[in-house]
């Protein structure tokens, strides 16, 4: 419930916005909170995507695999699936923006603050924590990015697949698809294999913020 307000929040006030954040200080959500939650977006929306490309997969593997019935259907259920598989692929790169952009306004402040500190062992314990939450980030956002960058890969020959399809709607046409399949399944296998990381260093991420 509270991601969904502060989802909300950010659509109303604008997500990379002083003013957002300010708001939400005023009623006792720091950027540290507004971080952990759109770590925890980007996380779950990138398992959900990793999810939806092993369907579209599976589902061109059925096509190319074909031995009888409706062919138009299956195209129509497989061109569904790539158009969430799409839509999937742009909200992963929306959520790790938004993790980019409060992560930074984050550490600006932090960076500031540490000069306000009048006990130097303060500072400089504060310094250290610094330091290491910028290495963890900086592991976060590299394996999301490196993720991200695994989708548009998976996605062209899909598109390309589908789009034959829509203009060979015939079983032997379809089964000249089969040499593609192996192409495909690597680049489907890269990308789950980086987003397992992904997912996994985020939840990394958010145990060192909570603890």
């Amino acid at each position: 419930m509270r991601s969904l307000i502060l989802v909300a929040l950010a659509l109303t006030l604008g997500a990379c916005s002083n003013v957002y954040y300010d708001a939400m200080e005023k009623v006792g959500v720091h950027k540290r909170d507004i971080l952990v939650d759109r770590v925890e977006a980007a996380r779950d929306t990138q398992s959900e995507t990793k999810e939806q490309f092993l369907t579209a997969m599976e589902q061109f593997r059925q096509v190319v695999d074909f031995s009888g019935g409706d062919l138009e259907r299956e195209y129509l259920r497989l061109d569904a699936t790539l158009q969430r598989s799409e839509r999937g692929a742009a909200e992963v790169r929306e959520r790790i923006d938004a993790v980019e952009a409060v992560s930074e306004a984050l550490f600006d402040e932090w960076r500031t603050e540490l000069e306000q500190y009048s006990s130097d062992h303060l500072r400089a314990e504060s310094q250290r924590k610094y330091d290491a939450t910028r290495v963890r980030y900086a592991r976060l956002i590299a394996s999301m990015q490196a993720a991200e960058e695994k989708l548009e890969p998976v996605l062209v020959p899909l598109r390309d697949q589908v789009l034959f399809m829509k203009h060979n709607l015939n079983a032997r046409a379809i089964a000249g698809l089969s040499g593609e399949l192996a192409r495909v399944q690597v680049n489907v296998d890269r990308l789950v294999r980086d987003m397992d990381e992904a997912i996994a260093e985020a939840d990394r991420f958010i145990a060192t913020l909570q603890q």
